[in-house]
Parts: structure tokens; C-alpha cells; sequence
């Protein structure tokens, strides 16, 4: 019976985040059902055995939060941090990328704030570290994004703005970026705790998508530029102006993942491709994944150059050169 439902967990498998190691020698990849895998990237880009056809599985696997969806990952120096229902949890990186036995036990755990009037637990649905005064944002179902210190384990403040669900957040410098199930796109200093600018993608014709909603899935942006995307089409915006320069016309049902990198604007979502493309809208690469819906892009460059490519499947997909797949790793 615990095979059957183990093998039916694989079925219906779905990867939401990944992030690296501090090292960058680890990837780590988190699903619906609580579980981590965690591999070995110098051990996955080296030879493959002879005859040797199984897809490249993680060093090791271990369950961190029983039934839960795994929404958020990221880095910090010392820990791997998680968004689940209503908590963000760290582990340490000694302990997760040992090649003894794996310990899954939590280091610490804090609380996110809960309103008096429901019990229910906000998911947390998006993570930003800021390594100046290592505090993390985080985005949650409440419609908030809260400040937390780490070192002393406590929310310093909150932003107050967004009147649904947040999806995504970026960080550059003391700005931040949040998309919301409520069609904005806003940006805050988090110095002041102040929202200094709103993006509503939905109200502009030629970028709207009417049948696919309102709701902004992923967001990045630089000191000039941002990307966002979600119901409306995928879209590039002057921040000076505050109008969209370029839209792209991709055959998607829906942007989750968008990232600015070497100005070009690398994304994915309800697509079974994840599109390379230019500031003029240019495709610069289409690279088939194994995931009919694309939920986690991430990249690093030291020590390898490597960008791995997660979602709606079992397998994440591994490109060394960024403009093709070179191989397809199995989550379990």
C-alpha cells in the first residue's frame, strides 16, 4: 500500500522551489508533499556509468515538512530556509549537504503572524534574502509581506498594500518588488516602508488577457527595467515612465517564473518550454522541459554555470549552456 502511494506521489509530483547551496555545489529542490532532495551538482555533471539509462537521482532525500507544500526556498550563509503554512523554517547547510545519513531535524522555526478572526495560516508563498541586513521578505496569503530578522527570529514590520494574495517578490538594493492575485505590481522602499510606485498590467488593453485573469505571477526588475507577467501577457516596463516598452507574445496560459539575466528576460510558466528572450522581444532560446507548467527557474555561475528548470513533474530539467537542456534529473 506505501508503494502504491509513493509511486502515485511521483505521478502527480510537483517541484514549486529550488535554490544552491552558499557553495553553489548543491542544488535543492522541494515538492507538494514536504519533501527535499538535495544533489550533488559536480557529481551529476561528471561521467555517466556505461549502460547506465535511470535518470541521475538526488545524494539524498528527506521529508522536512509531513504533507505540507513546500511554496518558498532560499540561501542564507549558514541555513536553508522554507516557507510552508504560516512558518518559515531554517536548516543547516552542514547537516543537509553531509554525505552521512541526513539529519531532518529543523533548526529553528518562526511563527508568521495569524488575524484574530481566522485560524487558518497564511501559505508562504515567496522568499528574498537581503544579505546587507540579513533579513528576509516574505510574501503570504494574507495579502502582507513581512520583515523578519533572522538572528533574533521575530517579524521587524510589515507592508500593507496588496487586497489579495501575494505571489512573487525581487529585491534589488532597498527596493522591493511584489506581485499579487490582485493584478498589481508594487514596489516599496524598505527603508521607509513605503510603497513608492503601482504597476497594473491588467488596465493596459494590449497587455491584459481578460480570459486568463488579472493576477501577477513573477516579477524582476533592474535600476531601469522590470518584467512581469501572469494573466496579462508577459511584459517589459521603463521604471522611469512607468509604461510597458514591450510585449511578448508567448503561447502560454499563464507566466509564473520571470527573470532578468545579462539583459535578456528568461521565463516560464503554464508552457511546455522556457523561453529565452530579448528586450525587443527577440526568442534567444526555446528549451523543451519535462514540466507541462514551469513553477521554479534558477541559475548559478560559480562553480559551475548551471540552470535548473523545475514544475508540474518529477524530473527538473539541467542546462549547462542556457540555450539547451543537457540532462533531466529525477526528484525521486
Amino acid at each position: 500500500m506505501t508503494e502504491d502511494i509513493d509511486k502515485q506521489k511521483l505521478f502527480y509530483n510537483t517541484v514549486l522551489s529550488q535554490t544552491f547551496s552558499p557553495s553553489g555545489k548543491f542544488l535543492i529542490c522541494s515538492n507538494i508533499y514536504g519533501d527535499i532532495s538535495v544533489f550533488d551538482i559536480p557529481r551529476i555533471l561528471g561521467p555517466s556509468k556505461e549502460n547506465d539509462n535511470d535518470l541521475p537521482g538526488p545524494l539524498h532525500k528527506f521529508s522536512a515538512h509531513v504533507d505540507q507544500h513546500i511554496e518558498s526556498m532560499l540561501t542564507t550563509e549558514n541555513f536553508l530556509v522554507t516557507g510552508t503554512a504560516g512558518e518559515i523554517s531554517g536548516w543547516d547547510w552542514k547537516v543537509l549537504t553531509s554525505d552521512k545519513a541526513p539529519k531532518s531535524k529543523v533548526s529553528w522555526t518562526i511563527q508568521m503572524p495569524v488575524d484574530r478572526d481566522t485560524s487558518e495560516k497564511p501559505d508562504v508563498n515567496d522568499l528574498v534574502y537581503s544579505t546587507t541586513d540579513h533579513v528576509v521578505y516574505a510574501g503570504l496569503g494574507d495579502n502582507r509581506i513581512y520583515a523578519v530578522d533572522l538572528e533574533h527570529g521575530k517579524v521587524l514590520r510589515k507592508f500593507e498594500g496588496h487586497t489579495d494574495y501575494i505571489h512573487n517578490l525581487a529585491l534589488l538594493n532597498n527596493q522591493l518588488a511584489s506581485t499579487s492575485e490582485d493584478g498589481s505590481v508594487k514596489l516599496w522602499d524598505v527603508r521607509k516602508n513605503e510603497n513608492t510606485n503601482v504597476i497594473q498590467p491588467h488596465l493596459v488593453d494590449k497587455v491584459a488577457r481578460p480570459r486568463l485573469g488579472k493576477w501577477v505571477g513573477a516579477v524582476d526588475f533592474t535600476e531601469d527595467w522590470l518584467v512581469c507577467g501572469g494573466g496579462p501577457h508577459l511584459s517589459l516596463w521603463h521604471l522611469r515612465t512607468m509604461e510597458p516598452a514591450t510585449i511578448f507574445e508567448l503561447p502560454d496560459q499563464g507566466i509564473h517564473v520571470a527573470s532578468i539575466y545579462e539583459e535578456r528576460i528568461i521565463t516560464g510558466g503554464a508552457m511546455p518550454h522556457v523561453y529565452h528572450l530579448s528586450y525587443q522581444a527577440e526568442t534567444l532560446a526555446k528549451v523543451p522541459t519535462s514540466s507541462n507548467t514551469v513553477y521554479s527557474i534558477i541559475y548559478h555561475e560559480t562553480p559551475h554555470k548551471i540552470l535548473s528548470i523545475a514544475g508540474s513533474s518529477n524530473n527538473i530539467d539541467v542546462c549547462t549552456n542556457f540555450n539547451y537542456r543537457e540532462l533531466i534529473l529525477k526528484f525521486a
